[in-house]
């Protein structure tokens, strides 16, 4: 943080008690002194859980996903489409729930950006799925080919720019045309000739047409974010997002088929991409911390699960990288917030050769009491009501389940209360009532 003169020399704990008094006192105005109390009160609430102390109770993280559209009225297609509804929506939920943290919107998309780019990442409501459907379908692919590891190491901005973004919107397709954006010498005339083609030409006016409906976008959901927190309510996710390096090249760039093959066919490319991806990821995670003020990185992992690898094979391919990355974010200070989707129980031994007190893991699909006696004295844990409880059950239900999970994961602190996975419709009452059972069974006695 470039405010703290001595930043190199500090140990990462001196670097993180930085960044937690910069979250605890953020620059902006509450709605009053009531709203600033219940802001640190809340945010202290998770700090202590972070550090595995004690707080007055158990902290809440509202699993409400896209819900707060559905319990205003509309539908995920309408928020995408509508920023006006988007916004009368999640504000309606911060005014009628009780919550320890808020998730903002930012993974509503803007549905007039994807159509008039033709973006083909994803399906969502009303573009390759059912207009009430309530959530988007990841379309994967091999975007990049088996023999383009060394096309990528050697610059990925060119990659990027020639090869991935051709491939995953149909409206930058003339980008193959550009000329290579390395080796320019003197007046890169090559590129500007390339410019001067008609359908580069307009790809570059779709592109700014996108972007400034993006900025629409990102207007209310600045609006929506600011108004959270002048309401006392901090957001847990809020210092960005990032993931492990074998996932951003399965997920977005290999594809779960070709990966598989590079681990048996070419394993060295997909160790030396990885390496190189690793230092990317923390410079991205620290920017954005440094960005918004909150030291808490959220980390979806996808392709760790127990079922895409063995034992023998997450440790040889997914870990090593991964943890470098941890170790980066954490010698910055920063909190990483990795979500462990699937199943991850026999991971628990591994993932534990991390700094104590220094990460928070949620987990999914996984012997919550197991987790707490294998991480308990080494990392906060968080989880894990699960869906199908939050979207049939009864708020007596959910109650039940928080109560249990609470007897077994919150002695001596270090446990948050979440979710499996996001709510996007069902009984408001569910999450009403995690929020209930923290305050019942959650409170630590001093």
């Amino acid at each position: 943080m470039g405010n703290v003169r001595n930043w190199k020399e500090l140990t990462w704990e001196q670097k993180r008690e930085e960044r937690f008094k910069r979250w605890l006192s953020p620059d902006i105005k509450f709605k009053n002194r009531e709203a600033e109390k219940l802001y640190k009160e809340r945010t202290t609430r998770f700090i202590r859980a972070i550090k595995l102390e004690e707080p007055d109770r158990v902290p809440v993280l509202l699993p409400s996903g896209f819900f707060p559209a559905y319990y205003a009225g509309y539908i995920l297609r309408d928020v995408m489409y509508d920023y006006e509804k988007l916004k009368k929506a999640y504000l309606k939920f911060i005014d009628e729930f009780e919550m320890d943290s808020f998730t903002g919107p930012g993974l509503v998309l803007p549905g007039k950006v994807l159509e008039m780019t033709d973006h083909r990442l994803h399906k969502w409501p009303g573009h390759g799925l059912p207009d009430n459907a309530s959530l988007y379908q990841y379309v994967e692919k091999e975007y990049m080919k088996a023999d383009e590891y060394d096309a990528f190491m050697e610059n990925p901005t060119d990659f990027w720019w020639r090869f991935f973004l051709p491939r995953i919107v149909g409206a930058f397709e003339p980008f193959r045309k550009l000329a290579g954006f390395s080796g320019m010498m003197g007046i890169p005339t090559m590129f500007y000739a390339a410019l001067g083609n008609p359908d580069v030409e307009a790809a570059f006016k779709t592109m700014i047409e996108a972007g400034k409906e993006t900025i629409k976008w990102q207007k209310v959901i600045g609006e929506v974010t600011l108004a959270s927190l002048a309401a006392g309510i901090p957001n847990l996710r809020g210092g960005g997002m990032g993931g492990a390096p074998f996932d951003m090249i399965a997920d977005m760039l290999r594809g779960t088929q070709g990966v598989v093959m590079d681990m048996y066919r070419q394993p060295d490319k997909l160790h030396e991409a990885m390496e190189k991806l690793a230092p990317m990821a923390i410079r991205s995670s620290v920017a954005a911390a440094d960005a918004t003020g909150c030291p808490v990185c959220f980390m979806p992992l996808h392709k760790g699960d127990e079922s895409f690898m063995s034992p023998n094979q997450f440790e040889t391919f997914y870990w090593p990288t991964f943890r470098k990355v941890l170790m980066g974010m954490i010698e910055e200070g920063l909190v990483p917030y990795p979500f462990a989707e699937g199943r991850y129980g026999a991971r628990l031994e591994v993932i534990r050769d991390l700094p104590q007190a220094s990460m928070l893991w949620s987990f999914e699909d996984i012997d919550m009491a197991r987790a707490k006696k294998v991480l308990g004295g080494s990392a906060c844990i968080a989880g894990n009501v699960p869906a199908s409880v939050l979207y049939t059950g009864t708020p007596e239900d959910v109650k039940e389940h928080c109560r249990r999970l609470i007897e077994n994961c919150a002695p001596d602190g270090g446990y948050i209360l979440t979710g499996a996975a996001g709510m996007n419709e069902g009984n408001p009452e569910n999450l009403r009532a995690m929020m209930a059972a923290a305050k019942e069974y959650g409170v630590y006695k001093k």
